[in-house]
């Protein structure tokens, strides 16, 4: 009698677990359509209202470091003098040229400035090449999910497309005059090393990294204040 209770036992415990894993699966289901697909939304609507989103947010970051001091006043973004030149800063500072330095940094980050202002079309071509799977990832991630991923997918891309433009704002400030100021000034010092900085690469990946930053606040205030979202999709898509 025991013997035939047991195999009935088992079928018991088996089935009870078996309807528990369903019923939790169900329940994952449940959560994980939730998360994958918000309410209400189209994959049209999740895709448009998130490209909208980067390009707003871009559109008012270029805005705000291309202004007159969008750079040189923004502590968050300001470019200092290249790290790798650090010595000609530190040695021509020891023989009183400091205004001379800070010069060269004013005139370093108004380059930015000035590229930061044709930055938006390089941006917003990046931007159309979202995905809706990565536009739904995106929409349930952190207060700066979009601003990540298009770091992430387009910053070569971004870089190689960029590069040029910051060349253009390098010789419209005239960059190269006061860097070769503080570089002859400093070779003039005996048994001093040269130092080869490629001003354009360091311009342009400093203007990028300041973008991206400026784009990260916009995308989070997109996300958590209704007033930021000015259009009807940005309405239906952050609520």
């Amino acid at each position: 009698m025991k013997q035939s209770l047991i195999p009935l036992f088992l079928i018991f415990v088996f089935s009870s677990q078996a309807q528990i894993n369903i019923d939790k699966l169900k329940n994952a289901s449940k959560t994980a359509e939730s998360i994958i697909k918000p309410i209400g939304l189209t994959d049209e609507e999740i895709i448009s209202g998130l490209k909208e989103a980067l390009v707003v947010g871009t559109r008012n970051s270029c805005i705000a470091a291309s202004a007159v001091g969008g750079f040189n006043n923004n502590k968050s973004i300001r470019i200092p003098f290249p790290e790798e030149a650090e010595r000609i800063k530190k040695t021509l500072i020891q023989i009183e040229m400091q205004s001379q330095v800070d010069e060269f940094e004013f005139v370093l980050n108004q380059a930015a400035e000035d590229a930061s202002s044709y930055a938006k079309d390089v941006f917003v071509n990046a931007i159309m090449n979202m995905t809706i799977d990565e536009a739904v990832n995106i929409l349930n991630g952190e207060n700066n999910a979009a601003s990540v991923y298009l770091k992430k997918e387009t910053r070569e891309v971004l870089y190689s497309n960029f590069k040029p433009v910051v060349i253009k704002s390098i010789k419209r400030v005239e960059l190269h005059k006061y860097w070769k100021v503080l570089v002859k000034n400093y070779n003039k010092i005996p048994l001093t090393k040269k130092i080869d900085v490629d001003l354009a690469d360091y311009v342009t990946l400093k203007t990028i990294d300041g973008l991206f930053l400026l784009l990260e606040k916009e995308e989070s205030n997109i996300r958590n204040n209704p007033k930021a979202r000015i259009s009807d999709i940005l309405k239906k898509v952050f609520k």
